[in-house]
């Protein structure tokens, strides 16, 4: 076993160790939970001297990163250079919690050449000489199964970040890159943009691993579905997910101890505990719908949702004792799917969605209510990103995997998947439901 202050020695040097810190991940991880708990905004320059740079592109809030910071608070090994996001009010957002400058910039004109590249790197204080990990979770909209309707249509420019994103990994030819995306991006519909930035990481000599995961085995208390995808210069072994199912975080762990509220009201202690002033008509629907899981009865509600399949979970509650759903910037509209409270004739607070998506309450969001609703459903998850920033950590200290490592190694998506990811994932908890 080594200590915390073996692995800050390790990350320090970040050298080719012929140690194998592997088995500390566990440790290392229920250690960033607990410090993700206390988590507050780091003030300007807080973690300049630390030795590892951070560049956080398609940033958000800071989702990602976060993970990141949550270890910082046991190992002072990341340096954030700042978070790049085209959204003013997320790229501030940001840098309030980050101790950053705000960067609000389209990463498209700063992957245009190397000159564009290069004022960037320049302007946010980059070193070359400093080992380097750069996160690039681009917008997911145009890869989500919700746009299957659109799927032989012309080309989602957002699409086309994922290239832009590889140009800057091979110009800033970091240690370490990270991607996440919802699982259609590993999809038959999609694979062609993966295929050709991960073309350009091979080129630029980096070994690149995918797979899909569910954040729910890292802590979150949701059922949240992604991809993740990692590259590094030498041979590693993906994330792995820490929980079963029957040990998954569930909505009552997450918001069962905040005030309850009726529709209109708001916590006088919490800003963000507060519940959108739901028309009566809405509140009617809400109260025939059965507590704890329960579904909109049929014939009830709007009668548009009579004449469409696919709204099965509107106006759905969630339940207690279950993981949530994945959390979106709709999850104050009971009308956009099971996001009722359990018992409470409304939809859910900021407050309840930040913790669901699994953001500590110290956490501060900039912006108006449907900013912060916007951020918190963008956002990676903390928790997750907190799991693969252990891994990634652990894994660019240590020695390469054995060949009996690589064997238990968690699978690499190597195929693409259906471009019905989203009914695989039904099939997945359907399945598990019925066991």
């Amino acid at each position: 076993m080594y200590t915390f202050s073996e692995l800050h020695q390790a990350a320090i040097l970040n050298q080719n160790s012929s140690s194998d810190f592997r088995d500390e991940k566990s440790a290392l991880f229920a250690a960033a939970i607990e410090a993700l708990s206390e988590f507050s905004p780091l003030y300007t320059g807080a973690t300049n001297s630390n030795p590892i740079q951070v560049l956080d592109f398609f940033s958000g809030a800071g989702g990602t990163s976060l993970g990141f910071a949550a270890i910082n608070s046991i190992l002072p090994v990341f340096h954030f250079l700042g978070g790049c996001d085209i959204n003013a009010v997320s790229a501030a957002t940001y840098s309030k919690n980050f101790g950053t400058k705000t960067i609000c910039e389209d990463i498209l004109k700063i992957a245009e050449n190397e000159k564009s590249i290069k004022v960037y790197l320049d302007d946010v204080g980059f070193d070359e000489k400093k080992p380097t990990i750069i996160i690039g979770c681009a917008p997911c909209q145009g890869f989500s199964s919700h746009r299957k309707k659109h799927w032989d249509s012309q080309d989602d420019e957002r699409n086309n970040l994922v290239v832009a994103f590889s140009r800057i990994v091979s110009k800033v030819n970091p240690d370490v890159f990270l991607m996440e995306n919802v699982p259609e991006f590993l999809s038959q519909r999609y694979w062609r943009y993966f295929s050709k930035a991960r073309e350009s990481f091979y080129a630029a000599g980096y070994i690149v691993k995918q797979n899909i995961y569910n954040a729910a085995e890292f802590g979150v208390p949701q059922e949240r579905f992604r991809s993740i995808i990692v590259g590094m210069r030498k041979n590693f072994l993906l994330p792995e997910g820490y929980l079963k199912p029957e040990n998954y975080r569930t909505v009552r762990n997450a918001i069962g101890d905040l005030p309850m509220l009726l529709a209109g009201e708001k916590d006088p202690f919490d800003q963000m505990h507060r519940a959108v002033s739901h028309k009566k008509s809405t509140i009617d629907v809400i109260k025939k719908v059965p507590h704890d899981g329960g579904n909109l009865p049929e014939g009830e509600g709007p009668e548009c949702l009579t004449r469409v399949n696919g709204f099965y979970d509107v106006y759905g509650r969630l339940s207690w004792d279950r993981p949530a759903i994945t959390i979106t910037h709709y999850a104050r509209n009971p009308a956009s799917g099971r996001y009722t409270h359990p018992v409470q004739d409304r939809g859910l607070t900021a407050r309840e969605a930040a913790r669901l998506q699994s953001f500590p309450d110290g956490f501060q969001f900039e912006g108006k209510s449907d900013d912060i609703y916007r951020q918190i459903g963008e956002a990676v998850p903390p928790l997750l990103s907190c799991g693969v920033a252990v891994d990634v950590l652990i894994e660019l200290i240590s020695k390469e995997p054995t060949a009996d490592q690589m064997k238990t190694e968690v699978g690499v998506v190597e195929l693409p998947v259906s471009n019905s990811y989203s009914s695989v994932i039904a099939g997945i908890k359907n399945t598990r439901r019925k066991t």
